[in-house]
């Protein structure tokens, strides 16, 4: 079996899967029962300091998207930072560490932007054993409106300084949570690094408002006839996850930055295009409360099966593959030429294929008598469409032709070829050819 486990900041877990920072990871009944179910890591729901007590809602404080299927495909809440006290937080840690000491155990953190509070937390934080904190400069709602969370990370000065009071009141790793709430990831990702942090983690949830009950015209959850905007995570912000994830692992001023992954992770697929995107972890909120904590066991059992068919005996030896595959547009090959085919003997005849391309697309798809559907190449610009919305797996697949093939029964160039793009200043391998 493939070895999972995993060296992240110098800080070993038996697995790449850890919990998020969020309802799963509140207190230590729960942190336990995730250990015994498997799972590498833990970062604790986030501390806040000592003071005013933090008070959460006693009404919903989740909304929810469906699928078709009632699979959930994303979950809003407006839950706040622990509402537990600090010292029952602090104790609670210590124990766990102690019982699990090959366990990552990472202390959230979030409290006001100011050094003093930071050096008053940091080393009471230290006193449990917890291997680092996260620092949570992402929440979108609730805490923002104090000034902190997504109010710090959303400014790359603020990031910068509050990361360097923590490298210097703190002499364990520090992971710098990011907020997606923001156009350009990189600035911040790169203000942690200039700040010191030891690491970034990402996404934090996304500002949302999931839905509106259209009898009291109040967004959901709905509080006594009012809403609010809160945080927005699970697999449907997967794709918006990755994209800023291989935006930082392949700038030149973030290179070399760990990064642990957050978003959508529900099955050892998603952990490894991750990791392939140069994430040393995932970290896990979503599935662990659609399904419960043993889904790691799946997870895990599925990501080690996969690397021994592919031969990879760690994870480090994945970890970062795909990042020089990510470009930007202007760098791919104008010269790569597909077009769709339709397997008769699979199709249904359903004709989702030929009403996607006929009123959406490029009219690339012929209805011919008896519903069998032909691709025209002539028109086929490979889009992908009629492949993404037919309900028969490989029904419809993308044939890869020589750039200036030719239809044999009309003689016409059915792949274009761009005869300068060998030499085109935008194409990558002419410059290395140089």
């Amino acid at each position: 079996m493939a070895d999972l486990t995993t060296d992240f900041l110098g800080i070993k877990s038996p697995n790449p899967f850890w919990l998020a920072s969020a309802p799963p990871t509140d207190k230590e009944y729960n942190v336990r029962r995730a250990f015994e179910a498997g799972w590498g890591g833990v970062v604790w729901k986030t501390l806040g300091a000592e003071g005013p007590p933090v008070v959460n809602v006693n009404g919903p404080r989740y909304g929810v998207i469906h699928g078709a299927d009632r699979r959930v495909l994303g979950i809003n809440n407006i839950e706040l930072i622990t509402d537990r006290p600090l010292e029952t937080n602090l104790e609670e840690m210590a124990r766990v560490k102690a019982d699990y000491p090959d366990r990552a155990l990472i202390a959230s953190i979030m409290v006001p932007c100011e050094e003093e509070a930071w050096a008053a937390i940091l080393p009471r934080v230290a006193e449990t054993g917890a291997d680092g904190i996260e620092l949570n400069f992402g929440c979108p709602h609730g805490m923002s409106e104090r000034g902190m969370g997504s109010a710090v990370g959303q400014v790359p000065e603020y990031i910068e300084m509050v990361t360097r009071w923590c490298k210097k009141h703190y002499d364990r790793p520090v992971i710098v949570k990011l907020t997606p709430n923001i156009t350009d990831i990189r600035k911040p990702a790169a203000a942690a690094k200039r700040g010191g942090a030891d690491a970034v983690s990402l996404i934090n949830t996304i500002n949302s408002i999931t839905g509106v009950d259209l009898d009291n015209f109040a967004p959901m959850p709905t509080i006594d006839g009012k809403g609010s905007h809160g945080g927005y995570c699970g697999p449907a912000v997967k794709p918006i996850a990755m994209s800023m994830v291989s935006e930082i692992a392949r700038d030149p001023a973030t290179a070399g930055l760990p990064i642990s992954g957050i978003g959508g992770i529900t099955t050892w697929r998603d952990a490894a295009e991750f990791m392939a995107l140069g994430c040393g972890n995932v970290q896990v909120c979503t599935a662990a409360m659609t399904y419960g904590f043993k889904i790691v066991q799946e997870m895990a059992r599925d990501l080690s099966q996969w690397m021994d068919e592919k031969g990879y005996a760690s994870t480090s030896e994945f970890i970062g593959k795909a990042v020089p595959n990510v470009t930007d547009w202007q760098y791919l090959n104008l010269n790569y030429v597909t077009k769709a085919r339709i397997d008769q003997d699979l199709c249904i005849k359903c004709g989702r294929c030929y009403a996607a391309c006929e009123d959406t697309s490029h009219q690339a798809i012929a209805m011919k008598p008896g519903r069998v559907f032909e691709v025209i190449d002539e028109e086929c610009v490979a889009c992908n469409l009629c492949l993404d919305v037919c309900p028969v797996e490989d029904c419809i697949t993308m044939e890869e032709l020589a750039p200036g093939t030719t239809d044999p029964r009309t003689g016409k160039v059915v792949a274009k070829e761009y005869a300068n793009w060998t030499t085109h200043p935008n194409n990558p391998m002419a410059k290395a050819a140089e």
